[in-house]
């Protein structure tokens, strides 16, 4: 379990690296302070304007701990998530930031898919995608919904899930959010 504090010094870290981006300046310089789970936890960094989606990048695993993959995913969501143009300065103000620190993925069955507890991976193929636990919550999904809507994701038909070598994967997030365009407290 991730500290409150150090969950919020995660925030504040994602808003300064954004806020130097927006500026020309280089991300914030970091002296590693380990914590004892960094390699084994992944990391997503998602920015919203509203309840709208306004970037979102991560991965399944820190190798360079918690901090610098912070820093590093939190300008690839706010200037290089492939769905969205770069952010602007104008929109910054509006932005609010949330940082998801995970568990390591775990290979389950469709029908211990727990919508809220649980983010998924599905993977079938060289195909591959990927929830936050906080979609199924935030869209008020069914485990079969979020199933369908993680099988879409990875470019997939809605029932790609219960295809013949479909593998599911689920995991657990700790996330840190803050009050849009709110710098942590």
């Amino acid at each position: 379990m991730i500290a409150r504090a150090y969950g919020q010094e995660l925030l504040r870290l994602a808003r300064t690296s954004i806020d130097r981006a927006l500026k020309g300046e280089p991300p914030p310089s970091l002296v590693e302070r380990p914590h004892p789970d960094d390699p084994s936890h992944g990391v997503f960094v998602t920015l919203k304007i509203g309840q709208d989606l306004r970037g979102c990048i991560g991965t399944l695993s820190a190798e360079e701990g918690i901090p610098k993959t912070v820093s590093a995913f939190a300008r690839e969501a706010a200037f290089r998530d492939p769905r969205f143009p770069p952010l602007t300065p104008g929109e910054w103000p509006s932005v609010s930031v949330e940082v998801s620190v995970l568990t390591p993925p775990r290979l389950i069955p469709p029908e211990e898919v727990e919508p809220g507890r649980h983010g998924i991976i599905l993977e079938l193929g060289a195909r591959r995608g990927l929830l936050l636990p906080q979609v199924a919550t935030e869209w008020g999904f069914t485990r079969e919904q979020f199933l369908a809507a993680v099988s879409q994701k990875a470019g997939l038909p809605d029932n790609a899930w219960k295809l013949a070598g479909a593998k599911i994967y689920a995991f657990e997030a700790e996330v840190f959010g803050e009050e849009e365009g709110a710098p942590p407290r």
